[in-house]
């Protein structure tokens, strides 16, 4: 039998038992040349193996998802959209859109949380690249981390659809899903998915945009108020949620769309984010409850708990300036 890490990478949290069918939700095992298969026998992977792209499983129904098997078969994984520049395109966004104080401190909080913990299991959804401020959480926690996302990267240990995560429930400590959420048809499933596979108690940690125009084109779908998002997540105690960046930065993103329809190229868009970034600054001066109604993202920190919260409750959890 081939040995499970030789299929599923080398971290030692992949292991082939935690495995689920994104189809029918049935364990996987493989097989004498190591391919995978569901063991259900009344699924269609049952008789039918699962791609293999780098030796990481590409675990998706592809019926349901609105990503197609061709990406996989003739475009060898890659993402179906430009992916960020290289370090120099990296260093002059930092200098320019800056890094969130709020996600820095956030991040802060989960690594103390994490440190709590003896070996703790965290997953990464969409995680095919470092999420904007947890470059050292990685450094810290990198033997603890599982992540996956719709292309292949060298962050990630398998290929999988939020819509349907592979793996069996109440395993992870930790679930992030960071700028995920606004591109995911159907954001209620995924968030009922990432809160299926955390233990109870586990922390779930979110970001996602409000106040942005359109990126990545036909894969956006989505945008969240502080409290739609915060309902979210439903199934969690909050521990903390509210803005990462507010009014400032709203107003560069909308600049930027501005001059780019004006002048009808992306390029002076980018012009103006280059031009406008003091903007950003102003985030400082607003008072929370004004950066909420206006915030270009939003984030949420819960703790999954029996008891969904009920629909009344989101209304006193408001946490805007306009109080009737």
């Amino acid at each position: 039998m081939i040995e499970t890490n030789q299929i599923l990478n080398s971290n030692p949290l992949v292991n082939i038992e935690i495995f689920r069918c994104p189809i029918c939700k049935e364990k996987l095992f493989v097989n004498e040349i190591g391919q995978l298969y569901c063991s259900n026998t009344q699924c269609t992977k049952n008789n039918e193996s699962f791609l293999l792209l780098n030796n990481k499983p590409v675990l998706i129904d592809f019926d349901k998802s609105i990503i197609g098997e061709s990406n996989f078969t003739a475009n060898v994984g890659k993402s179906l959209v430009p992916r960020r520049e290289k370090w120099f395109g990296k260093a002059l966004r930092y200098i320019f859109q800056g890094e969130s104080s709020i996600t820095r401190s956030n991040v802060s909080y989960l690594i103390k949380t994490m440190n709590t913990l003896t070996n703790p299991r965290i997953l990464v959804v969409g995680g095919g690249e470092i999420g904007s401020g947890f470059e050292e959480f990685y450094q810290l926690f990198r033997d603890n981390i599982m992540s996956f996302d719709i292309y292949d990267s060298e962050n990630i240990e398998f290929i999988a659809d939020g819509h349907s995560i592979p793996l069996q429930s109440e395993v992870f400590d930790l679930v992030i899903i960071q700028a995920v959420l606004e591109h995911v048809l159907d954001p209620q499933l995924v968030a009922s998915e990432c809160t299926r596979v955390l233990k109870k108690g586990g922390i779930i940690y979110a970001e996602t945009p409000f106040m942005q125009q359109i990126h990545e084109g036909p894969f956006d779908f989505t945008r969240f108020t502080e409290s739609g998002h915060r309902y979210l997540f439903k199934e969690h105690i909050l521990i903390s949620s509210g803005h990462t960046s507010g009014v400032g930065v709203a107003l560069i993103w909308s600049l930027s769309a501005f001059f780019s329809g004006l002048f009808q190229t992306r390029k002076v868009g980018k012009l103006i984010r280059v031009l406008f970034f003091w903007l950003r600054f102003f985030d400082k001066l607003v008072p929370n409850k004004y950066n909420v109604d206006g915030a270009c993202g939003v984030y949420f920190i819960g703790k999954k708990d029996d008891q969904p919260i009920k629909s009344v409750e989101i209304i006193k959890h408001y946490k805007g300036s306009q109080r009737i």
